[in-house]
């Protein structure tokens, strides 16, 4: 692989090939007697803890969002079976590695703004509490005088 082949996600996400190790390994998906000659499923592992090519954050996120899928040296482990061929199943794979570390790499959201009820609102609630007080009120025994 050149050094051109690089997978860029964002400023603080890169995927370096060197980080990247592929196995072919026999697929139990569609092809009739294909799938037990032939490897042509491909299971791609992403050594994430010591890639160069990710930030701390991202790093740390990546690990965290592969749940089961990662390994607890951190590396990850994708499966990609779905296709006949070797080649379509490699990039399902790296399509699924590349939309992983992409979700990792997402900005955080920004921190909730706490937000208070006006006083017209408040005043409105509590008007309604206390009228639904005096109907359920109304409804007690009626006194004969």
């Amino acid at each position: 692989m050149a050094s051109d082949d690089n997978i860029f996600i964002s400023g603080d996400a890169v995927i370096h090939p060197r980080d990247l190790h592929e196995d072919f390994i026999r697929s139990s998906g569609p092809g009739g007697q294909n799938v037990n000659k032939v490897a042509t499923a491909v299971q791609l592992r992403f050594d994430a803890a010591n890639a160069a090519g990710l930030s701390e954050r991202v790093r740390e996120r990546t690990i965290k969002l592969a749940g089961q899928r990662a390994t607890k040296d951190g590396v990850i482990v994708i499966e990609a079976g779905r296709f006949r061929t070797q080649e379509q199943n490699r990039a399902d794979a790296r399509a699924r590695l590349t939309a992983l570390v992409a979700k990792a790499a997402e900005p955080p959201p920004p921190p909730r703004k706490k937000t208070r009820p006006s006083k017209g609102a408040v005043e409105r609630r509590l008007k309604s509490k206390a009228g639904r007080g005096t109907i359920k009120k109304l409804r007690g025994r009626v006194e004969n005088d």
